[in-house]
């Protein structure tokens, strides 16, 4: 990127985020985001999540600035120079999942996951899944509270937190990890190669209702969910190089908190 970047300022509700706004347009300038050449994102991740969601389709890289409570996906919040650490910065490119949902209803709901597609119980009754891959059923009963596919950028998140693996970036896999499973009780789910076509079908949806979530939106009483990276969308987000996002997913393998 050369010259000086037109900026588009996003922020989050939170206080903070909001006098951090006030801040940076003042001292740096404000465009629309279709006008801008880099989005500022100022929040955590989940205002990070959002802003991915709603501006994917202007193909403008995102420098996120944490001012949340988490903020894996965020650079460190400080106003100067903030056009030489852009210059600086080192992109990281996404690649969402596609989640297809067919509900009770016979609805057919899509959705994009940049971190994870979740399925989750609704009630008290454990959730009964069926596991296709690429059409060929892998597992017929996976009898647990939910399971989830991340993606490497995702794979920090509730995936981890569920004892799935860390997945580096750039290895072209996808998680698929089991939340509580009972049975089978020893299986810790699999790394996929991230063109796998995943399907799971609930067992008796009316007795044991399950939700399926796509980052933050939710599709309840669902009877059939298929999942698969997408091929042709991608976001970028840029990073400052001594903090990027592959060090960040490396170091998080080291840490014991």
């Amino acid at each position: 990127m050369t010259g000086t970047p037109r900026l588009a300022f996003l922020a989050s509700p939170a206080e903070e985020a909001q006098l951090a706004l006030a801040q940076m347009t003042a001292r740096y300038g404000e465009h629309s985001p279709e006008e801008a050449d880099v989005l500022v994102a100022l929040g955590g991740d989940g205002f990070m999540l959002q802003t991915l969601h709603r501006h994917a389709g202007l193909a403008k890289p995102v420098y996120g600035m944490k001012l949340g409570t988490v903020g894996f996906m965020m650079n460190h919040q400080r106003s100067e120079d903030l056009i030489g650490r852009i210059h600086a910065a080192e992109p990281a490119v996404l690649r969402p999942l596609e989640m297809v949902a067919q509900t009770e209803s016979g609805a057919t709901v899509g959705s994009l996951a940049y971190n994870e597609v979740s399925l989750l119980r609704q009630t008290r009754q454990a959730a009964h899944l069926s596991i296709d891959l690429n059409g060929q059923t892998r597992l017929d009963e996976l009898i647990c509270d939910g399971v989830l596919v991340a993606t490497p950028a995702g794979s920090t998140a509730y995936n981890f937190s569920a004892h799935g693996p860390i997945l580096p970036l750039g290895a072209n896999v996808i998680a698929l990890t089991p939340i509580a499973a009972f049975r089978p009780r020893r299986w810790r789910g699999a790394v996929l190669k991230a063109d796998t076509e995943v399907r799971f079908r609930v067992m008796d949806p009316f007795k044991r209702p399950v939700s399926a979530t796509a980052d933050s939106h939710e599709v309840r009483d669902i009877v059939e969910v298929t999942i698969r990276e997408s091929r042709d969308r991608t976001v970028t987000l840029l990073f400052d190089p001594e903090h990027n996002l592959e060090e960040r997913i490396l170091a998080e393998q080291f840490t014991s908190g």
